[in-house]
């Protein structure tokens, strides 16, 4: 109970700039969560590229797991004609439909990480802008006002970055691991594309 009033407390101290802030740290966080949620998915499950290179020949798939791999050539299994020249197009159809995957919400994690300091600046902003308007009028010799003041310019401060430094962190993590599912997601697709090419494919009912 105690840290909660002690928490209050410091909210207030940093006047309304606190809000933004506060739902910038709230909307990152849950955005966070649910790329973390994702990203368990993308290795959930996978095959290997031996198996998926045989599901392609076979027309069959036997890992029911939701990794990236597995789901490009599930999607492809259940779109393809059977015709190579328009199986190649449907798979760089799929590809393209898991790549997407890879950047969701990415964007709005390393801008919501951007916008924070900047508003703790802006908090900095008006902080200062209060002292001076107490200095302005009373002089320095009115500490106590000069203190709200001041406490404003530190705490959005202090705030904005205690918000931003674990966005940008998680954020740049992230950016690393989409790089690296495109990367695996490229080979993939130019193995299953030359196997397509080559005409390996069984079980089309074409």
């Amino acid at each position: 109970m105690e840290l909660l009033v002690k928490s209050a407390e410091y909210f207030m101290q940093g006047g309304w700039v606190m809000v933004p802030i506060a739902v910038c740290s709230i909307f990152m966080w849950a955005l966070i969560l649910d790329r973390l949620r994702a990203e368990r998915e993308f290795r959930k499950g996978d095959i290997g590229i031996a198996e998926a290179v045989e599901a392609v020949r076979s027309g069959k798939l036997a890992s029911f797991g939701g990794g990236v791999r597995a789901s490009l050539v599930r999607s492809f299994l259940v779109e393809r004609s059977g015709v190579p020249s328009l199986d190649r197009h449907i798979l760089k159809q799929c590809a393209m439909r898991e790549r997407s995957r890879f950047d969701e919400r990415l964007a709005v994690i390393s801008a919501l990480a951007t916008v924070a300091p900047l508003l703790g600046l802006l908090g900095t902003v008006i902080g200062m802008i209060e002292t001076f308007n107490v200095i302005s009028v009373f002089g320095t010799g009115n500490a106590k006002a000069m203190a709200s003041g001041i406490s404003v310019a530190l705490i959005t401060t202090e705030t904005g970055l205690l918000v931003a430094i674990p966005g940008v962190f998680l954020a740049s993590t992230f950016w690393r691991t989409s790089r690296r599912l495109k990367t695996q997601l490229e080979e993939d697709v130019t193995i299953i594309d030359r196997i397509i090419r080559r005409g390996g494919l069984e079980g089309t009912g074409k």
